[in-house]
């Protein structure tokens, strides 16, 4: 293994798929989140992930599941068509969040503090190098590693405002400057003792909200990584609708030519 390679053995992909995905309504109404069909093929988006990770040989997965949890159960299984080895965790409604997935999971010792683990969220397409993104990490020596994209485009017009209302400058569609998160992470298993006092007392904790600044506060070894990957936020009926299949099928085909 060369200066600077991580193995992949040592990692767990870690993918939050419970949630309602109520920005997708009335499409979840029928399906869970991560099952909505995308591409000419209709596969998944849960099966472009998990192709995805196992391209970079990322193989020992652990769902987060809860709603329509059985949805993924009966496709996957226990992982073994797709090359992988796949466990299946129900959410705690004792403590909801994504960071209290993760913690239920840990608290279920499914998860170790002795592992690299790879937060991905359910419902995020993207075609991202894990491989290197997970060497940065290693190669930083961080607790933990937030994916970040440059030039993302807000979907909507931002107005700056006088005191009396009287529109300053106006622009449709601006490009944010500072990079922002793809919902991918990558995080020392130490982390997860942290987040289980953190979350004391508490009904619910957001991993990207919660964890990550605490984090920081705390002084931790935190960092940030750009891609120029693509990325695409499927959470939302818009988002969903605007989502070329002829676009899936081009940039992903190398995930079905194995």
């Amino acid at each position: 293994m060369l200066c600077g390679e991580i193995r992949m053995e040592g990692v767990r992909g870690v993918v939050l798929c419970g949630g309602p995905g109520k920005r997708l309504r009335p499409i979840t109404y029928y399906f869970q989140k991560a099952m909505i069909p995308i591409g000419k093929m209709q596969k998944p988006l849960l099966e472009y992930i998990v192709r995805l990770l196992r391209f970079y040989g990322i193989k020992n997965l652990i769902f987060l599941v809860d709603y329509k949890a059985e949805q993924i159960i009966n496709y996957f299984d226990n992982g073994l068509r797709f090359g992988v080895n796949i466990r299946y965790v129900y959410d705690d409604p004792s403590l909801k969040g994504t960071a209290g997935s993760i913690i239920n999971a840990y608290r279920r010792k499914e998860l170790g503090s002795d592992e690299t683990l790879l937060i991905y969220y359910g419902d995020i397409l993207t075609n991202m190098n894990i491989q290197k993104f997970l060497e940065f990490h290693k190669n930083k020596r961080a607790i933990a590693t937030v994916a970040l994209s440059s030039g993302f485009t807000v979907r909507v017009g931002v107005a700056d405002l006088e005191s009396d209302g009287r529109i300053r400058y106006f622009q449709e569609k601006p490009k944010i400057e500072k990079p922002v998160s793809i919902a991918i992470a990558a995080l020392e298993g130490e982390a997860l003792e942290e987040m289980n006092n953190l979350a004391a007392g508490r009904r619910e904790l957001d991993f990207m909200g919660d964890v990550i600044p605490y984090l920081i506060n705390s002084k931790k070894d935190v960092y940030g990584y750009v891609t120029d990957a693509f990325w695409y936020d499927v959470g939302s009926t818009e988002a969903y609708e605007k989502l070329e299949p002829e676009i899936v099928d081009k940039i992903f085909s190398f995930l079905f030519s194995q």
